[in-house]
């Protein structure tokens, strides 16, 4: 960068004071003779005044104390002009604080100055250009090739000279990468405290860390979101391994926020495609649509050959309406996936959250099974029912997920409609007990009776059950058989509970009363028996095997 004594250079000018500081930069030249110019300044000019306001020392001190402090590159003070010579009173005050103050001759125009300085700023401003377009093109190679963010982050890591970490919006690392310096623990520690306060006040500008370590020689970004809430969805935070950052490595790290947001872009796009198709193969699966050789072909692109097992979890009711239905639980249970090193199919159907996976041996599954539900937990604030299917084949795996999801319905059969887990106490369901704190997955060992059903999903018996029972609802009122069917459903599900049934349908009690003793009539079975009640379960259960 053009420095104080490269302008200096070649001009008939005299150094008065602050010769150790002449190599400091100048990034601009402005000509001014306001008593207090800095509002106007930003720092790193070299400012030229013929000190026409400057008439007494005290004047002249407090002039020069003020561009000190405003980081100015140094004086230079027209002679001829308001004063013969550079006044004693600034000579000292610039000696003093080694500011560079330099005597510009009457003889020596301002605009040999200006015009030598702003030919070499030009040139150096169209060198960082092409600096800056040869870096910008490096880096969206990198999000082309889909390399991710580490590789984002290891390349600015080199461009910088210092360590880069992507935060996400709630000040969590994505990811991180240093040059020759390992940020400290506790500096990192402090930034993600720092970006969270800032999420919590909503601000989204850029800011200099106030960690007294990093300060100096650091910057945080935020990378905009696509949301309506102003917020960004990542901060790129830069930390140099020495020194401050140039004005190349913030027009890097500009440039770099851009192309962060692109790799979120990609990784959202890719993530959404991959989920939308994640969960036509598994309502396909479901719905008994695809099976045996052509499921086992749509299963391999998700790394699931072989044999596969499931994992399904149920949100808790309450969660709905507070940021934890099932999209929430969907991301915690990749998550969870994720810090186990596990990769499989995950994705919601029926209000269910399900996650097909490579095949392990029951107790290695089980035990898989635990942990993933322990970070569901810790990561959503509430226990949702989870149950865990044995491995079969993966044309198979149909079987799989039904076993998984009787295995925690048939746990948490009779639960009191509201009364989900919340890790402390609990009624007596779902693996805890009162006073227990920890949720478990339902296993093959819960099914119970249920074990009926998984026994004759292929066979003729079990698909006559489920006709007789509920063949009268959905044949005997035409179209409206199917509303009968959901209401049906809804009422067992909510254990009986008009007003909790009746808020799931949507619809108001005395109309559900309606429907159930519709259903009454045509089963001639009564709703308040609870041996009634089950038999309804087990054929509105059997009916989703062989359908």
């Amino acid at each position: 960068m053009l420095t104080v004594r490269e302008l200096l250079r070649d001009l008939d000018v005299s150094v008065l004071a602050g010769e150790p500081n002449l190599d400091a930069p100048v990034r601009w030249v402005h000509i001014s003779e306001l008593a207090d110019p800095t509002p106007w300044l930003s720092g790193g000019e070299l400012l030229l005044t013929t000190g026409l306001s400057l008439s007494t020392p005290a004047e002249q001190r407090a002039y020069v104390a003020r561009l000190a402090d405003h980081g100015l590159a140094g004086l230079g003070f027209g002679a001829g002009f308001g004063h013969e010579r550079v006044p004693e009173a600034l000579v000292e005050a610039a000696s003093e604080r080694d500011f560079p103050l330099v005597e510009i001759p009457y003889d020596t125009p301002f605009i040999a100055v200006t015009e030598k300085a702003f030919a070499r700023l030009v040139n150096e401003q169209y060198a960082l250009l092409q600096r800056s377009i040869a870096v910008q093109e490096r880096l969206q190679r990198i999000v082309l090739s889909e390399r991710g963010l580490d590789a984002i982050a290891a390349a600015l890591a080199t461009l910088i000279g210092g360590t880069t970490v992507v935060f996400d919006g709630r000040g969590e690392p994505q990811a991180l990468h240093a040059f020759r310096r390992e940020l400290p623990e506790d500096a990192l520690s402090a930034v993600g405290a720092e970006l969270r306060e800032r999420a919590r006040r909503t601000e989204a500008r850029g800011f200099v860390p106030s960690h007294p370590e990093l300060a100096p020689r650091a910057l945080a970004l935020p990378v905009a979101g696509a949301e309506t809430t102003g917020l960004p969805q990542a901060w790129l935070v830069a930390v140099k391994d020495s020194g401050g950052l140039s004005e190349f490595d913030r027009v890097v790290l500009h440039q770099a926020v851009t192309v962060v947001a692109l790799e979120l872009l990609r990784r959202h796009v890719a993530s959404s495609t991959e989920r939308r198709l994640a969960g036509d193969v598994l309502s396909e699966l479901v719905n008994g649509t695809v099976s045996g050789s052509d499921l086992a072909r749509r299963l391999e692109p998700f790394g699931l050959g072989g044999r596969v097992t499931a994992v399904v979890l149920t949100p808790p009711a309450r969660q709905a309406g507070k940021g934890g239905g099932t999209e929430a639980f969907e991301a915690a249970l990749v998550g969870a996936l994720r810090d186990e090193a596990v990769s499989g199919l995950v994705a919601t159907a029926n209000n269910h959250v399900c996650a097909l996976l490579p095949g392990f041996l029951d107790e290695e599954l089980f035990e898989l099974s635990q942990r993933v539900l322990d970070r569901v937990v810790a990561k959503m604030g509430a226990a949702p029912a989870a149950g865990a299917g044995r491995a079969v084949a993966a044309g198979d795996a149909r079987r799989a997920y039904h076993e998984a999801r009787c295995a925690l319905e048939a746990r948490t059969l009779g639960r009191p409609v509201g009364a989900e887990l919340n890790g402390k106490a609990a009624h007596g369901t779902n693996g805890i007990g009162a006073g227990a704190s920890k949720p478990t997955v339902a296993t093959y060992r819960d099914l119970g009776s249920f074990q009926l059903l998984l026994s004759l999903q292929d066979s003729d018996a079990l698909r006559l059950f489920c006709e007789s029972l509920l063949g009268p609802i959905e044949t005997g009122e035409g179209h409206y058989g199917g509303e009968l069917m959901r209401s049906l459903e809804a009422f067992i599900e909510c254990n009986g509970q008009w007003e909790a049934a009746a808020r799931r349908l949507y619809c108001h009690r005395h109309t559900l009363r309606y429907r159930i003793r519709k259903i009454e009539e045509l089963t001639g079975r009564d709703l308040a028996s609870a041996r009634d009640r089950i038999e309804f379960w087990l054929a509105l259960r059997g009916r989703e095997l062989v359908h």
